[in-house]
């Protein structure tokens, strides 16, 4: 498989064939499908969804995807959906980075399950998880049945090699693998961090923009598809599935990505972080952090987010008469945190590149005191030019419920609330 490229733009209808000649033309049939290849449709949504919602692909493919040995049972001692093991919390919790693996480990054996909620039976909701690995999977694929995957990279370069072609990432760049499509995880570094948003609700789209316009935030253009490539191998090969939770593992006796030429909307797509248009105040105050969502699962409820992913990039801080690092607010949605690289401005330390917080429904949060000092004595009369961090966020409506493992984790802070106990009473009634 050679990666060759990618196609640009949000939600199109691409199409793409490593051979010449294998996509229908024309009248002819989606089925009837040159070099004796299989057609088949892989559906993201329900056939009768409203034309600009519906999300279906054709593949065409060496063998169909049926081909395989049966399902059994696979245990993973770290992935999973289990986000009712003990109560969510209504504490402030932040942990350190995960310790990257000293012995042999690929990018399944590699997920932690760090916080989630809702779940696939449902169709609702979302995990939380972190990888560390230092191998790339061997002789072995993956899909996950109960939603689409974000992989947001923190530290090493990754391959992905899809159905529908290859994605290449590193930190600072995302990739959305939909769910269903089977794929393998490469490194191109000796060893990789990063973090996995499993969407079990509406499939991740922009977010409307209203006022602001059509020249903002994450631009259609800058999310980029993959060209078909393709497997023809043969062997003894694992294919690995997240079905309900859990995991199963068949035997394969080829590689699943066969797909020579490929249409739809339904892929995998990747996407710069550093492309996203950051808006802003130029006045006075500053705007919600709803203005940094890249991509959004919106709800049943208008207005209200299964999941936003949102980032905090680099950008110019030029509001007058204002505390410019983000306010302390208490928040209907439940909000999780990663650090790319860099310092996050409302934190002065221990929020470490690799590290996570978690604020959920109404529990206060924001600048922790030695920040709070700092900014409000700051000279706001000149502008603030915020660089070397990117900082993102996983907004839910749902209360996010961390699990057993995370809280016993020996990452987990148990002094983090301690950096808001600093912060002093300035209140002084008789010179108010």
């Amino acid at each position: 498989m050679q990666s060759n490229g990618y196609q640009s733009g949000f939600g199109n209808e691409f199409a793409s064939e490593a051979i010449p000649g294998i996509l229908p033309a024309g009248q002819n049939s989606p089925q009837r499908v040159a070099h004796g290849l299989y057609a088949e449709q892989l559906s993201g949504s329900a056939f009768t969804a409203p034309r600009h919602t519906n999300r279906r692909s054709w593949l065409y493919r060496i063998r169909p995807a049926a081909m395989h040995r049966p399902f059994e049972p696979l245990a993973h001692a770290s992935f999973h959906n289990r986000f009712d093991e003990v109560p969510a919390t209504p504490n402030q919790l932040r942990w350190d980075p995960l310790p990257l693996p000293s012995q042999p480990t690929d990018f399944v054996d590699g997920l932690v399950t760090i916080a989630g909620n809702g779940g696939s039976a449902e169709q609702a909701g979302c995990g939380i998880h972190m990888y560390v690995t230092n191998r790339s999977m061997q002789g072995r694929f993956f899909y996950n049945a109960d939603g689409e995957l974000l992989i947001v990279p923190q530290l090493g370069r990754l391959r992905i090699a899809t159905e529908l072609g290859v994605l290449e990432i590193k930190p600072l760049e995302v990739a959305v693998i939909p769910r269903g499509v089977r794929f393998r995880v490469e490194l191109m570094d000796a060893e990789a961090r990063g973090y996995v948003a499993e969407n079990f609700g509406a499939l991740f789209r922009l977010p409307d923009l209203g006022p602001i316009g059509a020249n903002a935030m994450a631009l259609p253009r800058d999310f980029l598809a993959p060209l078909a490539a393709y497997e023809d191998v043969e062997g003894d090969f694992e294919l690995i599935v997240k079905f309900q939770g859990a995991l199963w593992k068949a035997g394969i006796d080829h590689s699943p990505l066969d797909v020579v030429a490929w249409h739809g909307n339904y892929a995998p797509y990747k996407y710069d972080l550093t492309c996203f248009n950051t808006v802003g105040s130029i006045s006075v105050d500053h705007p919600d952090p709803s203005i940094f969502t890249v991509l959004t699962s919106p709800s049943d409820t208008p207005g209200t987010a299964n999941v936003d992913f949102v980032i905090f990039p680099p950008r110019w801080l030029v509001a007058e008469h204002t505390f410019r690092p983000p306010y302390f607010h208490r928040n209907i949605a439940s909000e999780f945190m990663g650090l790319i690289e860099g310092v996050y401005d409302a934190k002065a330390g221990g929020f470490a590149p690799g590290g996570a917080s978690l604020h959920n429904c109404m529990s206060g949060h924001g600048p922790d005191a030695a920040t709070f000092e700092k900014a409000s004595k700051a000279d706001v009369s000149k502008p603030d030019h915020i660089t070397g961090t990117m900082a993102f966020m996983l907004e839910t409506r749902k209360v996010i419920h961390p699990t057993k493992q995370a809280l016993a984790a020996p990452q987990l802070q148990h002094d983090y609330y301690q950096c808001w106990q600093g912060i002093a009473k300035h209140f002084d009634a008789e010179h108010a």
